[in-house]
């Protein structure tokens, strides 16, 4: 593990090895001239609290948490921004004085601003989202607060139902099944699991059009399993998770440094990494 001299700020998470955010960072850090060393530490499972202390203790100034210690990251953090706060769950620390960690989760708010980029939601779209675990807890009010409709679909449905109950004060979320979606069709699917869930009946093509947008939160290889079943049925509205990946990332980075950093080249230079 790299000693906390090496770097002012950093990104946990197990497994870390193929993590693109050093990447991103290091071209945030070039084009503001920051002062902005980050690297990426693989943190073993049972020592998040004592290492993560240890490293604010000395050099650091600021984290990104990954899989899978957002919710630890959340106990972590001796105070909270308020959407930390609704999601449970955080993806972003910042040290604020000796006695003080903040803990944001900019996860929400880097999908919503890579869906509006890619003009793949509107006010009052209805949208499907598979999966109801972590990763759903940092996205849903930021989608919710657009006057969403959403819908979760999950193949374990008492996971589904706390996640209901726990953002059904935000706005409009239910359960997905057939004979409740009162729409045409979805204006949006969003895939926020990692594995290989989608089946040819797990979500039903007559909720579906030729209109709809796809969204994979993933983006570990060019044809994850979502995208190549969208493809499959017939959609070429299709956008991967890279853009929320960045936009994270430069929410983060904002809140460390107050400054916004530019992001459609960063985008586009990972896509092609991709390709």
């Amino acid at each position: 593990m790299q000693t906390f001299k090496n770097f002012n700020y950093a990104l946990f998470g197990n497994p870390i090895n193929h993590s693109k955010s050093p990447l991103i960072h290091k071209l945030f850090k070039k084009q503001t001239h920051i002062l902005h060393i980050y690297k990426a530490v693989n943190i073993p499972l049972n020592q998040f609290s004592l290492l993560v202390y240890n490293f604010f203790k000395n050099n650091l100034k600021g984290a990104n948490v990954t899989a899978p210690f957002k919710e630890e990251a959340y106990f972590f953090s001796n105070k909270l921004t308020e959407r930390a706060k609704i999601a449970h769950s955080v993806n972003t620390l910042k040290k604020i004085d000796n006695t003080t960690i903040l803990g944001d989760n900019t996860d929400g708010i880097g999908l919503l601003s890579d869906l509006q980029r890619i003009n793949f939601i509107k006010k009052g779209f209805s949208i499907l989202i598979i999966g109801a675990g972590g990763a759903v807890k940092g996205i849903l009010f930021s989608i919710l607060s657009l006057n969403c409709t959403v819908y979760i679909l999950n193949r374990t449905l008492s996971n589904a139902k706390r996640l209901v109950e726990q953002f059904s004060k935000y706005g409009n979320i239910y359960i997905f099944e057939k004979n409740n979606f009162k729409e045409n069709y979805f204006n949006l699917v969003i895939n926020a699991v990692s594995r290989n869930v989608v089946k040819e009946d797990f979500v039903p093509l007559s909720v579906l059009s030729d209109q709809t947008f796809f969204y994979d939160m993933n983006y570990d290889v060019v044809d994850t399993p979502f995208i190549s079943w969208s493809a499959k049925i017939g959609s070429k509205l299709i956008s991967n998770g890279i853009g929320m990946l960045v936009f994270q990332a430069a929410y983060s980075f904002l809140e460390w440094h107050n400054i916004f950093p530019k992001t459609d080249y960063i985008i586009d230079i990972l896509n092609k990494k991709q390709s």
